[in-house]
């Protein structure tokens, strides 16, 4: 478990490195996942499975994973009067965002997704023959 947890913070520090020398907007963290997920990517077309003691940090990580929430739930609580204050224009961009979320991918789906007349093409010219 010692090596895996090593290997994780290891890759967040090269992300964070990374984050910081080239100044870039993504949190050293993600840079260090993505990191991680092409290391394994590139172990799996080898053949090679994840390393099993990776596999159960990580599950034992995921079984811990709603302690994570405890420090936003206090910045929540200490943050009330902030949010009683905002509250509404909070809800408002929530709503309008998810909204919005909704229509792009509705509109990427349908712009990407073969349309039903050109299935049923296929299916007569198959059968003509």
């Amino acid at each position: 478990m010692l090596p895996a947890i090593t290997l994780l913070i290891v890759l967040q520090l090269v992300g964070e490195v990374i984050a910081r020398g080239l100044a870039l907007p993504v949190p050293g963290p993600v840079i260090g996942l993505v990191l991680l997920l092409v290391g394994l990517m590139v172990r799996g077309a080898r053949g090679h499975p994840p390393p099993p003691a990776l596999e159960d940090t990580a599950q034992g990580l995921l079984r811990h994973l709603s302690l994570l929430f405890v420090p936003a739930g206090v910045g929540v609580t200490t943050l009330l009067a902030t949010l009683r204050e905002d509250g509404p224009a909070i809800l408002v961009a929530l709503a309008v965002s998810a909204v919005a979320t909704i229509v792009v991918t509705a509109l990427v789906m349908r712009a990407l997704a073969p349309s039903p007349d050109a299935g049923e093409e296929g299916r007569a010219g198959d059968a003509s023959r």
